[in-house]
């Protein structure tokens, strides 16, 4: 069901039940973050595997302090500058997060979403909120209620309806080692907008064995073929096809069907439409889907990552 009822999904999480929830980045599939049933329910229903870690939401910087053994100044540092938004830190968790929630692993990865309806049942809540992207594992995320329903909504119970993501893509995820910040997923906060307060960042690469979140290789991927590279290269090369298009700026006429991320060329529209096309192409009646990289600067460092994922 989708609603806009804040006391309905207050009720529905207080009894171990699972709720979407809109964020600036994507929707998220959400249950009470101390409670082992709840977390469970999230696994089962996105069918994620139990190595793949969740996020924890909270609605302040002090109620980070609830479930997290300390945060250390860099931190605090990008948490005061950057939150709410689309950040993520991965920090020493507290014995009152489950390991379900961190997949055994001994840190927590801990955002405060930028979302008015979010924030306010954040704040109404005696419990923080796990809650990874609101889909199918591996699937493309949800952009809006409907993306949700569409995937889910027989499987959990209320969907709160917040409009549409306005970033589009899921947080940028920083951890720590040896005591120096480096990125581990990036997202929907820009490398450069972190670098003014960190300095230099080095950059995780993917895995098959995540020590964060949205770590693994394979991700965010259509059920249809899809290849990413030179647009007019890969449509000559697939005449017998019906082919749609996904492009930065250009629109492809010779094609069943093009969608354009951003026909103004601006990156943060471009992240901000990325999922939505995808999933149109998705569910049109094309054969394959061919897409092109962005210029890989700000935001699209981050779409850049989106696209090589789902097309490993």
């Amino acid at each position: 069901m989708i609603a806009n009822s804040i006391d309905l999904a207050i009720s529905l999480l207080q009894s171990n039940e699972l709720v979407a929830i809109p964020t600036e980045t994507v929707y998220g599939l959400a249950g009470n973050a101390y409670s082992e049933e709840a977390i469970l329910k999230i696994f089962q229903v996105k069918q994620r595997p139990k190595f793949d870690p969740l996020i924890v939401h909270t609605y302040a910087i002090e109620h980070i302090y609830d479930f997290v053994a300390e945060i250390p100044e860099i931190a605090l540092s990008l948490f005061e500058k950057l939150a709410p938004g689309p950040v993520t830190i991965l920090l020493p968790k507290k014995n009152n997060i489950p390991d379900l929630v961190t997949s055994g692993l001994n840190q927590v990865a801990v955002r405060i979403p930028n979302h008015p309806l979010t924030l306010e049942l954040l704040s109404l809540l005696p419990f923080p909120l796990a809650a990874p992207s609101a889909n199918p594992f591996g699937y493309i995320s949800p952009t809006s209620a409907l993306h949700v329903e569409m995937q889910l909504g027989n499987k959990i119970k209320l969907i709160l309806d917040g409009g549409e993501s306005q970033v589009g893509v899921e947080s940028t995820i920083i951890g720590f080692e040896e005591g120096k910040p480096i990125i581990y997923r990036l997202g929907g906060t820009a490398i450069e907008a972190l670098e003014k307060i960190t300095g230099k960042l080095l950059i995780r690469e993917s895995t098959s064995s995540p020590t964060a979140p949205g770590m693994l290789k394979s991700h965010y991927a259509p059920h249809k073929p899809f290849l990413l590279g030179n647009i007019s290269t890969l449509v000559a090369a697939n005449a017998d096809k019906k082919i749609g298009v996904l492009s930065f700026d250009e629109i492809y006429n010779d094609v069943e069907l093009c969608y354009r991320l951003s026909p103004a060329g601006n990156m943060q529209e471009a992240a901000k439409n990325l999922f939505k096309c995808l999933r149109l192409l998705d569910m049109s009646n094309v054969d394959l889907i061919i897409a092109e990289l962005v210029p890989d600067e700000n935001l699209g460092k981050a779409i850049n990552d989106r696209l090589r994922r789902a097309a490993y």
